[in-house]
């Protein structure tokens, strides 16, 4: 059974249809997602509960409730608080190099299932922890399955949507993970009330429902077309699921694209090696460059700590669980919208209109701190809520722009033969910058204070500058010939047009 949602037309375009069939396993496989949203809201919020603090944390416990003389910005100021929240990413950072080579011999399939047996395993270790080496352990294993998850996810969406509808679908990733934040940023407000102290380990344990779908889920999974063809001389088989994806028998073009860049593909020993070629320049930087200015966005600083923040400034701690509830229903609509519009208004004009966006409201938020919260006190209510609606903006500029398109374009430039590879680089930056971001965040807020939403801006400015010069448009475009783009557009043009002007003249 198929959507009737036609995919045909010219400009390089392929015949087929939007079909339940690729629409019920992407959303399997967007559980990915889920498991990585659900980590970043329950990190944020457990580590806001008084009664885990005191187990793990006691210092800085202490600090929060006895020491009437310590700054605002410097109450949750602890390396091993950090450590908590970045462990996860140092094991996703070294399990995304392996998951490079499981994705490309095996299929996205087992990378896939690999990420949610070891989710799985850290959520239970981490409900169940009673010292902070327990605790930190789980992380590492909730790691290894974000890694796993991350470095697969993202390709398989790329590979089974039809060009037109590809930003929709692969924009399912990232709403995917404001799903899972938002759900764990519920979990938190309720178990925050249970009696005994005791609820912050059923909002870690609970990582175990999404982890449990993932990795039943992937056992039914079809593999991509692409993937069969890279580990298979069996192409009648790709072809039978190719007509399943695109609802269609006319699959010829695309088989025959797929066949090509497959057998390009099997020539290529040490993808790592061939991704820094001049032939494969922009492809590294954005590889490098977007999840690098995904991270520096200052989102992460919302998502893990978003609660502490708003203890910082004097809300309490129901009142800043509940808080972080609403952003993250701003969050997971923003993406949702992000979907929609996503392959009409194409790329660029989102990520610039995001931009602007996330910029105007961190100049806010910096400016009112700065003004009206010192070392010691609070803001009025007034200004509280102000902060939180800015708040709320900023979320919805990242929700519709660097939030979901940080994941899609880079999983969408990659020819097959660097694909995993490329796609490793991202996640593998994606985690390195995570990691520095959540480790120093609370101790460059005790020093920067409101300052810190100035440096986050500053950046802002920088990618958004990136994007309007050397970002091309990217909507529409095959995945086999996204190549083109880059000889077509004014900067990489110079660079990737060298090297096939070499390559015609060693050929002649």
């Amino acid at each position: 059974m198929a959507v009737a949602l036609a995919v045909t037309g010219g400009g390089g375009q392929y015949n087929g249809r939007m079909t339940w069939f690729v629409v019920l396993s992407c959303m399997m496989a967007a559980m990915g997602g889920v498991i990585f949203g659900y980590d970043i809201g329950i990190s944020g919020g457990v580590t806001s509960m008084e009664p885990f603090l005191k187990k793990f944390f006691p210092e800085v416990y202490r600090k929060m409730k006895v020491d009437t003389k310590i700054s605002n910005y410097c109450k949750f100021d602890s390396q091993l608080l950090t450590s908590f929240t970045s462990s996860l990413y140092i094991a996703g950072l070294v399990a995304t190099f392996f998951a490079s080579s499981v994705t490309k011999v095996f299929g996205r399939k087992p990378s896939i299932l690999t990420g949610g047996a070891a989710f799985l395993a850290g959520s239970a270790l981490g409900g169940a922890a009673f010292n902070v080496y327990m605790l930190i352990f789980g992380r590492i294993l909730l790691g290894i399955g974000v890694g796993f998850a991350n470095q697969s996810v993202p390709l398989y969406l790329s590979e089974m949507a039809p060009p037109r509808y590809r930003g929709a679908i692969n924009n399912g990733f990232q709403f995917s993970i404001g799903i899972g934040a938002l759900v764990a940023n519920l979990i938190n407000f309720g178990t925050e009330k249970i009696e005994g102290g005791w609820g912050w380990r059923i909002s870690l344990a609970m990582a175990g429902v999404p982890a449990s779908i993932l990795t039943l889920g992937a056992l039914f999974l079809p593999e991509t077309p692409s993937s069969l063809i890279q580990s298979s001389s069996d192409h009648y088989k790709a072809k039978q699921l190719l007509q399943r994806v695109r609802g269609t028998t006319d699959v010829e073009a695309e088989l025959e694209d797929l066949i090509k860049a497959s057998s390009i593909s099997k020539t290529i020993k040490h993808p790592f090696k061939k991704i820094i070629q001049r032939k494969y320049r922009p492809q590294l930087v954005m590889a490098i460059a977007i999840p690098f200015f995904q991270q520096v966005t200052g989102i992460n600083v919302i998502a893990f700590y978003a609660t502490l923040l708003f203890r910082t400034i004097g809300i309490g701690e129901s009142a800043s669980l509940l808080s972080s509830v609403v952003t993250g229903v701003i969050g997971a609509g923003s993406t949702f919208i992000s979907m929609l519009i996503v392959d009409k208004f194409g790329r660029r004009a989102l990520f610039m209109f995001g931009g602007i966006q996330m910029l105007i409201s961190q100049i806010l938020i910096g400016g009112i701190m700065a003004t009206q919260l010192g070392d010691h006190g609070t803001v009025s209510q007034g200004y509280a809520y102000l902060i939180i609606i800015l708040i709320c903006i900023y979320v919805a500029g990242f929700g519709w722009s660097w939030g979901p398109l940080g994941w899609l374009v880079p999983s969408e430039i990659y020819q097959l033969e660097i694909r995993s590879a490329g796609q490793s680089i991202t996640v593998a930056v994606s985690f390195i910058f995570t990691f520095i971001v959540a480790q120093t965040f609370l101790s460059m807020l005790c020093h920067l204070k409101a300052g810190i939403f100035f440096f986050f801006g500053g950046w802002v400015i920088v990618m958004t500058a990136f994007v309007y010069y050397l970002l091309p448009e990217t909507k529409n475009v095959p995945i086999e010939q996204m190549e083109n783009v880059w000889k077509e557009h004014w900067f990489w043009a110079g660079i990737v047009g060298e090297e096939d002007e070499k390559i015609k003249i060693q050929g002649v």
